[in-house]
């Protein structure tokens, strides 16, 4: 992962894979990487031990300026069903998530919680609000919730979820995507155009942005709360037109949220390094992630699946990665003859 800051990078996210997916055209769940439920010596479940144990050890492998990504159905059938019920999870689930974002905590790592199927999504929401009401309390955000942009419901829940930072004081953490679940998920539930949920997804970053959602930070609404913004995106449109929005409004001395900015490793480097680029005179570089996924090769089949759908368009991106890649070699080669060129 050094290489990576080397080349620019704030650093890497590093995500545990084990999770369960549901397919809504089966009505099946598949726990991949997860074993036969049983309890331990303790009357504990296995399933959140093992998961306990794997998610400390990826932080474990964490170095400066790198985060953790979790996706919390890895804990098992015990977990899943809660979930499914809109529910928190076992308090042995509880007790390890705490674990988990107290050693974070004191690292100095962003805890970003994974959306997963919609089926279980909800009791996820659940939990990542009761740790937000533990570890974002000093107006930064430990615990990130993942907020799906093609989901019809998606500008609903994050109005609630204001709503509950602004009451209870605590800093959301708002990790924006658009969604990676449109193969197993209900497809009533996502936006009927590709353009639909780009327009959400714009929608609530700018707004972020601007510190203004909805009624929230509107003239005569309701004040808009603490907030800190992650932009997890391959559209290199939405994630340029961010970071000249934010850093426009940090010269014009306007209200605006700390932001981050992920793409997936392999994955768009177009965009990355376009952002990279960025830079402009005194205005400092936008802080920008590659995400990357470990584990066996079984817990991670559901990542790769996703993967490959999400890279049927590659082909059409390959012009754009070579012209990216052969800028950013000219940007470097520039760099080190400026730094290596005598003085007087």
């Amino acid at each position: 992962m050094r290489h990576l800051r080397f080349m620019g990078f704030r650093g890497t996210i590093l995500t545990y894979a084990k999770e369960t997916v549901f397919d809504h055209k089966t009505g099946t769940e598949h726990g991949l990487g997860i074993d036969a439920e049983k309890d331990t010596k303790s009357g504990n479940c296995s399933n959140i031990e093992v998961w306990r144990k794997g998610a400390l050890e990826t932080v474990d492998l964490l170095g400066e300026g790198d985060q953790l990504a979790l996706k919390l159905t890895g804990g098992g059938p015990r977990v899943t069903a809660a979930f499914a019920a809109d529910e928190l999870p076992p308090q042995q689930m509880m007790d390890a998530l705490d674990e988990v974002s107290i050693r974070c905590k004191e690292r100095g790592i962003r805890l970003l919680l994974d959306a997963e199927s919609q089926k279980f999504q909800w009791g996820i929401f659940r939990a990542g609000l009761e740790l937000m009401r533990k570890y974002n309390r000093d107006g930064y955000a430990t615990i990130y919730q993942t907020y799906q942009a093609y989901l019809k419901s998606t500008p609903a829940t994050l109005a609630k979820h204001l709503e509950l930072a602004n009451n209870e004081g605590f800093t959301l953490g708002l990790k924006l995507v658009r969604g990676a679940y449109i193969g197993s998920d209900e497809r009533s539930l996502i936006h009927d155009t590709k353009q639909d949920t780009d327009d959400a997804y714009n929608m609530i970053a700018q707004g972020a942005l601007r510190r203004q959602i909805g009624e929230y930070g509107a003239p005569g609404g309701k004040p808009f709360p603490s907030l800190n913004l992650f932009l997890a995106s391959h559209n290199k449109h939405s994630v340029v037109t961010a970071h000249k929005l934010h850093q426009q409004r940090m010269k014009d001395g306007l209200p605006t949220v700390p932001v981050g900015f992920a793409q997936l490793q392999g994955m768009s480097d177009e965009v990355s390094f376009a952002l990279l680029q960025l830079k402009n005179g005194q205005d400092p570089s936008p802080q920008v992630w590659k995400c990357s996924t470990w584990g066996t090769m079984g817990e991670c089949v559901a990542y790769l699946l996703r993967r490959a759908v999400e890279n049927r368009d590659a082909v059409s991106r390959t012009v754009d990665e070579y012209a990216a890649l052969k800028a950013e070699l000219g940007r470097r080669l520039r760099s080190r003859s400026f730094r290596s060129r005598p003085v007087g």
